[in-house]
């Protein structure tokens, strides 16, 4: 009997779960009332914090709250609990219970989600050109470097050995590795990386782009351990290579790089060529 009474319990529970689930799917959400695709899709990602989630979700794998949370400075923790309901209404993010010792509920990407990476990438590569002149008050994480590394920098020898270089701008590090001509970004650290930069953000993805020098950088408080012309491997193969110099502007909308390059140039006070 005591069996049958937690069986019925339990599907009130789940029923309970249905149905604010699809309140916040149905209530939370506005929407733009247009029979258009973009529409309807601003619908279920266009609130503020929304994709900055899934961004999180992509670039950290499967969340705890609290990563998701230490992830997105500024968001209140009501508001995030929000969020979140409202993306697994819409089905873009499922949560899971995570095995012992863990022992805690994660949030996922589901296939819909995970759909969302090409549109994030592209906004990364638009969004560029408004990151020349950051605020004092801007936080960063280290994750963050994964779009700009992905977007720009490949690798030039792919018959190479492989190379891991470990970046800490403050906070957890990242590692980039280049291995079988292939470059991927990663949080934690390496056991023994071939090369170490340790400074602002901005100077570690203008010596990356190779619009600063490893001199340059130095000078301006970027620390080095290791050999920089392992940098070399990062360079696609129009690149100029590190030559201390910045190379000229591409025509705007080319590949994105001359925007990188005027993150660089406001970062390290080196005039920039003109265009």
């Amino acid at each position: 009997m005591l069996e049958i009474v937690n069986l019925e319990l339990e599907k009130v529970k789940q029923l309970n779960l249905e149905v604010k689930l699809r309140a916040a799917k149905l209530g939370g959400m506005r929407s733009y009332g247009q029979y258009c695709s973009v529409a309807k899709a601003l619908d279920v990602v266009g609130d503020r914090w929304t994709l900055l989630i899934v961004r999180e979700l992509l670039l950290q794998g499967p969340c705890r709250y609290t990563d998701l949370r230490n992830g997105l400075p500024g968001i209140a923790t009501n508001l995030l609990a929000d969020r979140l309901n409202e993306l697994e209404g819409a089905g873009l993010v499922r949560r899971e219970e995570a095995a012992p010792p863990v022992a805690t509920t994660l949030f996922r990407l589901t296939e819909a989600g995970a759909g969302l990476e090409p549109a994030l990438e592209a906004l990364g590569s638009w969004g560029l050109r408004y990151m020349a002149e950051p605020a004092d008050s801007d936080e960063f994480r280290s994750q963050w470097f994964t779009f700009p590394v992905g977007l720009f920098l490949h690798d030039a020898e792919p018959d190479g050995p492989p190379v891991s270089i470990e970046l800490r701008p403050g906070g957890r590090p990242a590692i980039v590795e280049v291995r079988d001509g292939e470059v991927r970004t990663r949080l934690g650290s390496a056991e023994s990386p071939d090369l170490v930069l340790e400074g602002p953000p901005r100077l570690i993805l203008g010596l990356l782009g190779t619009y600063v020098s490893p001199a340059q950088a130095q000078e301006l408080g970027l620390a080095i351990t290791g050999d920089p012309a392992l940098l070399r491997r990062l360079q696609p193969a129009t690149a100029s290579g590190i030559t201390g110099s910045l190379p000229p502007c591409k025509p705007a909308g080319s590949s994105g790089r001359a925007l990188l390059r005027s993150v660089a140039c406001s970062c390290s006070g080196v005039p920039c060529p003109p265009c």
